[in-house]
């Protein structure tokens, strides 16, 4: 029933598998965090480097072309908030990542991200993920060099 709100359990289930999913995509695993995170057609997402938001209708492809990028990481999440209501949750959260990302060495790769996710025939959806690396406080200085680029 669309005006349902997600049980706990169901709630809790789809956190535990978005940690997961986070965990196989930074060791590059995207065969398997695929099976975990399914992308909604139309799917939106806005890169911790920046830039204007990216549309994908199938975003399987690029995904998989991103295994090398990734190695050996760990992801443990620090869930910040969740919302639920009728098919949609919003996950907001803290993931505390290190391992090693194109061709710099291992280092912390913490983020702060928002997922959306909508219920379709009974499947979780991702709709959209917004990731930041601002998990420290910057000051007022730093944030306007950050705007002007």
């Amino acid at each position: 029933m669309a005006d349902s709100k997600p049980s706990e359990e169901e709630v809790a289930e789809l956190v535990r598998r978005t940690e997961q999913a986070a965990a196989l995509f930074m060791r590059g695993d995207m065969g398997r965090y695929l099976e975990l995170i399914h992308h909604a057609p139309g799917y939106t997402l806005m890169m911790p480097t920046g830039g204007p938001p990216m549309r994908y209708e199938d975003r399987a492809d690029s995904v998989r072309e991103a295994a090398g990028f990734f190695q050996g990481g760990e992801v443990a999440l620090e869930s910040v908030t969740v919302h639920a209501w009728g098919d949609t949750v919003v996950i907001a959260m803290i993931e505390r990542q290190r391992g090693r990302v194109g061709d710099l060495p291992e280092r912390d790769w913490s983020l702060r991200v928002t997922h959306v996710y909508r219920r379709a025939d009974g499947h979780w959806l991702l709709v959209h993920r917004h990731a930041d690396p601002l998990v420290q406080t910057i000051d007022l200085k730093r944030m306007g060099a950050l705007i002007r680029g």
